[in-house]
């Protein structure tokens, strides 16, 4: 909790005034164009990972959207793709480390980084080696990539600020949204039911 306030904290001080002032100069089109080629720049991490799962097909399908929305789409500012019908998929390595059997992760919130579980946050520790961003990071020390790929992704999360400050207990709000968020990533959007049974027998 007390890492959970100093983050807070911290993005109350830098990223989110940051944040309003990018979605303030910056019209909503050409926000939507700069999110979506970040996010066309996480194939690598995706790819790797959905053969790591043994996704062949759906491999197949994002290397597909790759090339189309970065060549039709002008290096991923339009999403062509999607408009032609092809899924997108969001993997990473700890989605992956679950897929393998590490299914349960205690949570835990890092300084600066938000929250993760001891899975993800491993899982965290390959991200450099296959995502460009990182990639250009560790090697050329040039970290504008990285920033404005942290402001503009902030910005797309300003819409949920009233939610937390409204929330009886926003560290209970953040942690469950992730949970679950995570959960739903791992099961590709159909996560098991509950246990209702169980839960009945421990009381």
């Amino acid at each position: 909790r007390k890492i959970h306030a100093f983050n807070m904290g911290v993005d109350k001080a830098i990223m989110k005034p940051v944040a309003k002032g990018y979605d303030y100069v910056m019209p909503d089109a050409p926000q939507r164009g700069v999110r979506n080629f970040f996010k066309n720049l996480a194939y690598p991490v995706t790819f790797i990972n959905l053969l790591l799962q043994g996704k062949f097909t759906a491999s197949m399908d994002e290397t597909a959207r790759f090339l189309m929305n970065s060549t039709v789409g002008l290096a991923g500012f339009f999403d062509v793709a999607t408009k032609a019908g092809l899924p997108r998929h969001e993997e990473d390595m700890g989605q992956t480390l679950a897929v393998w059997g590490w299914k349960d992760s205690r949570y835990l919130v890092m300084p600066f980084f938000g929250p993760y579980t001891l899975r993800d946050f491993l899982g965290r520790s390959f991200y450099g080696y296959a995502h460009p961003i990182s990639y250009v990071a560790r090697e050329y020390d040039n970290y504008w990539p990285m920033v404005i790929d942290l402001a503009t992704l902030r910005a797309e999360l300003l819409p949920f600020d009233d939610q937390l400050q409204s929330a009886s207990d926003p560290y209970i709000l953040v942690r469950d949204v992730y949970l679950q968020n995570r959960e739903f990533r791992i099961y590709d959007g159909d996560p098991p039911a509950p246990d209702y049974d169980a839960l009945l027998d421990e009381f």
